[in-house]
């Protein structure tokens, strides 16, 4: 239930995908696609979730005292429970469909969504697979990352390793400055799309896509939400890293090994019928 009307609509709107724009995603493990979501719309937005960032990072030790990971953002996860507004912004069915229809299943619910804000002066976000992280059964999880703002070089915009996500080196490595240099090297043989995006533009990328983002070395923060999608059908697997320990029992309370990921806060979003099948090439 939308508690501002004002932008039900675009959120339950049909965003239309091309087969260009599938089979870029299937070929390289990512896409970046032009005005999802309009800037008015996500200036609202970003006023709530600001106010949640800024709220729940009180006590943030200095930049200079941080580890490389906490230098590269204010990182605050599952606002969707903390505020009816951003709730909306986080289920919406939009989203939820393109999600849907790259990864090519009936239906996607959430594992949990995450604000990431590279303060003024914020490091580089080391070369990482999100799916390291995630102790899932399949690799139908693809992750929308949409900028708060217009996100220059400068900002520190998220840059992608172009068909890494076939690549099984360094799938064993957590976001760290060894992910950094031993992931430069590895993905040298590939090309990298670190394009600025325009306010609206919003990317998505498959778990194993290696990706990173450079500094901020403007005055003002680079303020980006993030939707974790996961296959509506997709279950628990055995985790293989205290990372995966962690991630079960937060994101997925209750869930038994094996069994589908349907705990109740990884509920369904959107399931697709005939009329949602992926655009014919």
């Amino acid at each position: 239930m939308f508690t501002n009307g004002l932008w039900a609509e675009e959120l339950g709107s049909h965003f239309p995908l091309s087969a260009k724009e599938c089979a870029f995603y299937d070929e390289n493990g990512y896409v970046k696609l032009g005005q999802v979501l309009s800037p008015p719309l996500l200036k609202d937005y970003r006023e709530e979730i600001t106010t949640k960032v800024a709220e729940l990072s009180i006590g943030k030790p200095p930049l200079d005292q941080r580890t490389t990971y906490d230098k590269a953002f204010l990182q605050v996860m599952n606002l969707w429970r903390l505020s009816p507004k951003i709730r909306e912004l986080v289920f919406s069915k939009r989203l939820a469909r393109i999600a849907t229809e790259l990864m090519n299943c009936k239906g996607v619910r959430i594992y949990h969504d995450q604000a990431l804000y590279k303060e003024p002066g914020g490091g580089k976000t080391p070369w990482h697979a999100d799916q390291y992280y995630f102790p899932v059964s399949n690799n139908n999880v693809v992750t929308a990352w949409i900028p708060l703002q217009d996100t220059p070089i400068e900002m520190g915009p998220l840059a992608f390793s172009e068909k890494s996500h076939r690549l099984h080196q360094g799938r064993d490595l957590a976001i760290s400055d060894e992910s950094e240099l031993t992931l430069a090297r590895v993905l040298q043989e590939f090309s990298q799309n670190n394009s600025p995006y325009a306010f609206g533009d919003v990317s998505f990328h498959a778990g194993w896509t290696f990706h990173r983002a450079g500094p901020n070395t403007t005055q003002a923060a680079r303020q980006v939400m993030t939707v974790i999608y996961i296959d509506q059908d997709i279950r628990l697997a055995t985790p293989r890293n205290k990372n995966q320990v962690a991630d079960m029992e937060t994101w997925c309370p209750s869930v038994r090994i094996g069994d589908i990921i349907a705990s109740p806060i990884n509920p369904v979003i959107y399931t697709r019928d005939e009329t949602g099948a992926r655009a014919a090439s």
